[in-house]
């Protein structure tokens, strides 16, 4: 399916396609791994470590990584299309997607040695690169706020002493990529300045005692934890870009990570919406298939008008990014639309499920829980509508 949008008199930008070989060929990976595969991890929270590696074998992950590193270079919506169809599958694609998105700040900033060092093997499965260290227990989204320092001791080193929280997936990364502040903010013309963004080799600064991680228990297994860091030494090499812009540098990757966790929500609205039709299809009480009320039929279908207008905002922002143009507020819009729809579908989902919605073999349950989490994160509703409010409405700043 191929179409384009004019965003504006003066931009018109193509659609993209579908990729239907490329959703075949992830839903062959996904039959491999079936409801009772994810209700098991979820019951010790454990890590799809095979489901992760076929992925990675299979050239999924390393899909926005350039060929001449190992990737396959496909644009943002073939990685888009991916995710969606793990999520659509009855599979879960967050232990996994950021190996996709995290590297951008190094593929779109790092220097050209660092990007020969490390993009092959993050395409090929040998370097791990789960964890994004930059939420902060004391500031949240005040991300200029945060207080990990980084110091630079002589020529060679920095050392960096804080703590971040919801570090998802770090416990089974290699790297993690960190945000610190290399300049005190009492130092700098704008808040913004004076951040830096690292490469940190996690299991060495953990085999040299500086730096701990600590899973977190939490409603979802998203594999989250915390991270203590107590004069950990990070080589100066290991610097992306230029020190004191690393803000910059973070935000130019939050488009991409907006998009493709956008299109995870559409796939996981999908898999409940087909879960919720197919048992109000089924399901007879007073002699008639339940789907036959309009309190059942009717928020399945307001969800699956929510889910198709969701998906076209990620198409269109993918399709910005893509041609290289602002996709800030379509991005963020396409995160906030896709997470309201599937929460919607996992509602109507609960709802018509009744009483068996609660039995985790029925699996509506655990997607329930985890799709209420995309309300809140990467980024939340309420930030999402106050970049709306000043950056496409023009109202004063709210914070």
């Amino acid at each position: 399916m191929e179409g384009h949008v004019s965003t504006s008199p003066a931009v018109t930008v193509e659609l993209g396609e579908d990729y239907p070989e490329l959703r075949d060929a992830v839903r062959r990976v996904c039959a491999k791994y079936p409801s009772a595969y994810w209700r098991d991890l979820d019951a010790r929270s454990a890590y799809p470590t095979d489901f992760v590696r076929d992925l990675t074998d299979g050239g999924f992950l390393g899909a926005l990584i350039p060929e001449e590193y190992g990737g396959t270079g496909l644009p943002l919506r073939a990685a888009a299309v991916i995710l969606e169809t793990i999520n659509a599958s009855g599979c879960t694609a967050s232990p996994a997607h950021a190996q996709m998105y995290i590297m951008g700040t190094l593929l779109r900033h790092g220097s050209e040695e660092q990007k020969r060092k490390y993009l092959p093997g993050i395409a090929d499965g040998s370097i791990r690169l789960q964890a994004f260290g930059v939420t902060e227990p004391t500031t949240g989204s005040d991300t200029t706020r945060l207080k990990t320092r980084a110091e630079k001791r002589g020529n060679s080193t920095y050392v960096v002493t804080g703590q971040k929280v919801w570090t998802s997936r770090a416990l089974h990364s290699d790297m993690m990529l960190l945000l610190a502040r290399t300049t005190p903010i009492d130092q700098v013309q704008k808040k913004t300045d004076g951040l830096s963004v690292f490469l940190v080799d996690l299991k060495r600064e953990q085999a040299a005692g500086r730096l701990q991680i600590r899973p977190i228990d939490a409603m979802i297994n998203h594999n989250t934890t915390e991270i203590f860091m107590d004069e950990m030494e990070v080589p100066a090499e290991n610097l992306i870009g230029e020190e004191g812009k690393g803000f910059r540098y973070i935000l130019d990757g939050m488009n991409a990570e907006r998009v493709l966790v956008a299109s995870e929500c559409v796939g996981d609205g999908r898999w409940l919406l087909e879960r919720g039709i197919a048992y109000a299809k089924d399901r007879r009480v007073f002699d008639r298939a339940i789907g036959q009320n309009q309190a059942v039929a009717f928020p399945l279908a307001r969800a699956w008008g929510e889910l198709e207008a969701a998906d076209m905002m990620c198409r269109r922002a993918a399709a910005l990014f893509s041609a290289g143009q602002d996709c800030g507020a379509d991005a963020n819009m396409a995160k906030l639309l896709a997470s309201e729809a599937t929460w919607h579908a996992a509602e109507a989902a609960m709802q018509t499920h009744g009483g068996f919605a609660f039995a985790r073999e029925y699996d509506i349950e655990r997607k329930w829980r985890e799709v209420r989490l995309y309300q809140i994160a990467p980024i939340s509703t309420n930030m999402v509508l106050a970049y709306v409010a000043q950056q496409v409405l023009g109202l004063p700043r709210s914070y």
